[in-house]
């Protein structure tokens, strides 16, 4: 097998194929893959939920203003790795949890990936960190190690840049239904 393959080969049985099939690495993915080099679909069982945190933000004492707090943006999760980040043209960078509006995330912030049972968050060498914790505790004061992916419990929560809090929970029917219509 070629050694571009059996990488990427490895890779994926780890669970481990980057976001873009591993195209940055020169890696060509046995699967298939999608126009954009993305993973092919996987049926919608999960979502992230992305909220504006004001809690975050005042612990995080950030220069740029937060906006007003309201709903989460719910983002259907169809693929088993998705990047958390913000948008870049020039960098052809088009994160699946899309964060741009917190400057405080880096274009290329944190990984979600999932074994099909359990979650996972991997941080990606940001600039501010990713913190992981518990809805029922305090929030987070130290940031995950870049590199090794972090196992999700049910109720944690990730917090990246001045104000974003991503929730990641299992799909209700009519999310389910919206994401396949």
């Amino acid at each position: 097998m070629h050694l571009r393959r059996r990488v990427a080969s490895q890779l994926a049985n780890r669970g481990r194929v980057p976001h873009d099939g591993g195209a940055a690495e020169g890696l060509a993915p046995e699967a298939p893959v999608g126009a954009a080099g993305i993973p092919p679909a996987v049926p919608v069982e999960w979502v992230a939920e992305v909220w504006i945190d004001p809690e975050w933000y005042a612990v995080q004492e950030a220069e740029e203003p937060m906006p007003s707090p309201g709903l989460p943006a719910v983002v259907p999760l169809a693929v088993r790795s998705a990047l958390i980040g913000r948008v870049s043209t020039s960098k052809n960078i088009t994160p699946d949890i899309d964060c741009t509006q917190d400057s405080g995330v880096s274009r290329r912030h944190a990984q979600l990936t999932t074994d099909g049972t359990r979650w996972f968050v991997e941080d990606l060498g940001s600039a501010n960190g990713t913190f992981v914790g518990p809805a029922s505790g305090p929030l987070p004061n130290d940031p995950i190690e870049s590199g090794p992916k972090r196992e999700l419990a049910d109720d944690d929560r990730i917090y990246v840049g001045a104000w974003t809090r991503i929730v990641v929970r299992r799909a209700t029917p009519e999310e389910i239904e919206a994401a396949t219509a």
